[in-house]
């Protein structure tokens, strides 16, 4: 994936030699050499981040991919982009892929085993000690890094929450060896302390019923959905709480929250009212086998949807701030949700029951993390997590369309277009510019009057990113002549007159429109020789201008007059 980028830093091997340079193009030798050194991840530079004003910079986009050399300026890469995730769409079906069945599930991962022999570093997990002497995970967005023997991260893995953790943090491992393991089947529900069990709204034939296990012949407590209970039970949440010998409330270890966990529809219930659990102990299972089975959109509908950012049918709901989840008295048909961030505030949002929510009381959760299942929102992860994360979502699941075709799409297209749609910015705060909270404007103009405030030591404009699908960012375009060339003829234009808008014709469609040469390839020295030589010509005039002897005293009418006649002349000579 790296192959024929611009490095954006120096990649330095075993003992912290430099191996190639930044800005150093990444050709087929200089990829061999990275794996000679085996070095797995390498900083470049992309066309998301270029901060050319108008188009991209020869370094950001790198190498040429039809002839192998670093891009010449001028030449069309948009349209290139357009045209290479356009042609393979005719070989993508229009039809939708039914995935997930026995085999796909038998085969979801259960462990993780590092490549390589190195020290585990646990990233953003956090652990409760098991009576046998293991960790569990009680953290959703844990992740296990192995590092090798010079401190590079090498490898990165998600582990899920109610994972056995079989090393503690800074631990040796080889290849090979079991660092987590967990059931791929449930999702566990683990007690964070010691105490005696309380059920609370478990009713026998209301709220839950008993099921027989074919496979092993036990009676389990199964919680029902709410909207099949009768009117008695459709208002009770069963919920495992954990009391003290006298029946006390036990607190979530650092909070004030009582040790309570609310159990969804489906959930399995593997103890019993007043048993006493150790900490780190499974309360409840909840089967995960339900949500793996669904149709994806494959083929070209898949592709669409993503180019225009529509949002899913059934969006996954993404958590808001960083903190400590608690549930609030519920209305009708919502879920209160409650995150009391590290300030000790709390930020309160309505969930639609039909919603799985996947947190439970007293969880901690990053922002950005799914709290609801469901399919990820574009939009959502470009204000919450950021443009880098949206970058490797979008090209991630574009590329997984074309790859089960077998089509081969290198990722710098999909980044070009990406960058179209992420043009626009809204402003948040004006700073101490001329702009509007909430204006919207292009990314490159922003750049331009936060530069001019920061040279006068004004306060610069906070602005993010709006990600607009291809058929909205054509028409938000700087150029009216483009974008009425494409759809909505009479509203682009009546907006560009009442507006006074100039277009400068610098994309190609506009300038084909007025019929001039495009400005790309030959073209594009063209235009840019006529530039220059308007520029010299506007130089030579000033140097006539100073040349001229001024009359010593105050200049007569007559002579004004005459000067302002010259003047218009020579202004008509040079444009």
């Amino acid at each position: 994936r790296v192959l024929g980028r611009i490095l954006a830093e120096d990649v330095t091997g075993g003992e912290n030699q430099i191996v190639l340079e930044r800005g150093a193009m990444l050709d087929e030798a200089a990829v061999d050499l990275l794996e000679e050194n085996s070095i797995d991840a390498v900083t470049v530079r992309s066309v998301i981040h270029c901060d050319a004003r108008f188009g991209v910079c020869a370094a950001c986009y790198g190498r040429d991919l039809a002839r192998g050399h670093r891009v010449n300026v001028g030449e069309a890469v948009g349209v290139i982009a357009a045209q290479s995730i356009g042609e393979p769409g005719t070989q993508l079906t229009m039809r939708t892929f039914h995935v997930g069945g026995a085999v796909s599930r038998s085969v979801s991962t259960n462990n993780v085993q590092p490549n390589i022999d190195g020290t585990i570093q646990l990233d953003n997990v956090k652990t409760v000690q098991h009576a046998d002497g293991h960790q569990v995970s009680v953290s959703r967005s844990g992740e296990v890094v192995v590092l090798d023997p010079q401190g590079r991260e090498r490898e990165r893995h998600k582990i899920p929450y109610g994972a056995m953790l079989a090393k503690p943090d800074q631990a040796e491992v080889t290849a090979g060896e079991v660092v987590a393991s967990w059931d791929p089947h449930t999702h566990p529900v683990v007690s964070e302390m010691a105490g005696f069990v309380h059920l609370i709204d478990v009713v026998d034939g209301l709220t839950t019923v008993s099921e027989v296990d074919e496979s092993t012949g036990l009676a389990n407590i199964v919680v029902t959905d709410p909207k099949q209970r009768g009117a008695a039970g459709r208002d009770l949440r069963p919920m495992v709480k954990l009391v003290d010998a006298k029946g006390g409330d036990i607190n979530i270890p650092g909070t004030d929250l009582p040790a309570q966990y609310f159990l969804p529809a489906g959930a399995v219930i593997t103890v019993s009212d007043k048993q006493e659990v150790g900490v780190g102990d499974v309360l409840a299972r909840i089967p995960q086998e339900s949500s793996k089975t669904r149709d994806i959109t494959g083929g070209l509908p898949r592709v669409a949807d993503l180019f225009e950012a529509r949002k899913p049918k059934e969006p996954a709901i993404m958590a808001e701030k960083t903190g400590v989840v608690s549930f609030g008295k519920e209305t009708k048909g919502k879920i209160r949700l409650i995150i009391t961030d590290e300030e000790r505030e709390q930020h309160t949002f309505l969930i639609p029951k039909y919603h799985h929510v996947t947190v439970f009381d007293g969880e901690h959760i990053q922002k950005g993390e799914i709290i609801a299942d469901g399919a990820p929102v574009p939009h959502d992860i470009l204000r919450l997590l950021g443009v880098d994360a949206l970058t490797n979502y979008m090209v991630n699941e574009v590329q997984e369309v074309y790859r089960l075709q077998g089509v081969k799409i290198n990722d710098k297209h999909i980044e070009v277009i990406l960058r179209q749609m992420m043009r626009k910015v809204e402003v948040l705060n004006p700073g101490e510019t001329n702009l509007l909270k909430g204006e919207h404007l292009d990314r490159g103009a922003i750049a331009d009057i936060n530069n001019a405030a920061m040279e006068e030591n004004k306060e610069p404009a906070e602005y993010e990113h709006q990600l607009l699908g291809i058929t909205k960012a054509s028409l938000a375009t700087e150029s009216f002549i483009s974008a009425a060339s494409f759809q909505e003829t009479t509203r682009v234009l009546t907006e560009a007159s009442v507006n006074g808008k100039r277009d400068e014709l610098r994309g190609l469609k506009e300038n084909v429109v007025v019929g001039r040469l495009i400005p790309a390839g030959t073209g594009f020295a063209y235009h840019t020789k006529r530039r220059e030589s308007r520029a010299q010509e506007e130089v030579a005039v000033e140097d006539i201008w100073e040349a001229l002897p001024v009359a010593e005293g105050e200049p007569s009418d007559t002579a004004e007059a005459d000067v302002s006649a010259d003047n218009s002349g020579d202004e008509a000579a040079a444009v």
